[in-house]
């Protein structure tokens, strides 16, 4: 992986998981409001992480796979 590629996985990375994450403050926001903020974050992440991992990043790269390399 050369270091252009690892700037343009690194910004696709970033488009899924700001509008991830901002999904699952609306789903979620208002019914962890009652939990300390480290249970909120865990909460999140338990359900962000699987999600990026094996649904969005693995669409995103079958779906940008020319521009991250280089062949389009």
């Amino acid at each position: 992986m050369n270091k252009n590629t690892t700037h343009k996985r690194a910004l696709l990375i970033w488009l899924a998981i700001y509008p991830l994450i901002t999904l699952l403050h609306f789903a979620f926001g208002d019914s962890l409001l009652r939990f300390p903020m480290p249970v909120r974050t865990l909460v999140l992440t338990l359900v962000a992480v699987p999600l990026m991992v094996y649904v969005i990043l693995p669409f995103y790269y079958r779906v940008f796979d020319g521009w991250l390399n280089g062949s389009k």
